[in-house]
């Protein structure tokens, strides 16, 4: 059990620095493991949204479904959270990036 944990959060850490970077796929697989509880992270619908968002506008055709099938499961000021959440990202690591 211990090392499925730390695999899973070794996932998690390794997508994070990837999608910090601007992969669309990380952003991706951040969207699969928060909307389903995978990679040692609890389910957060918000949090899946952001990145299934982040993915979508990065091209993921998957991450749109993705993202219109957890928002059915989400309310309006969760989705607006999820999309404002999203926005601080794009904002803060385009900073980082120039």
């Amino acid at each position: 059990m211990a090392s499925s944990f730390k695999s899973g959060f070794f996932l998690i850490e390794s997508r994070m620095r990837d999608a910090a970077l601007g992969d669309p796929r990380a952003y991706y697989e951040l969207g699969i493991a928060y909307s389903s509880g995978s990679g040692g992270v609890d389910v957060d619908l918000i949090e899946a949204h952001k990145w299934f968002n982040l993915a979508a506008l990065g091209g993921n055709d998957r991450a749109q479904a993705c993202r219109a099938e957890i928002a059915e499961d989400m309310s309006a000021r969760e989705i607006a959270e999820a999309q404002r959440q999203a926005r601080a990202w794009l904002g803060a690591t385009t900073r980082r990036a120039a």
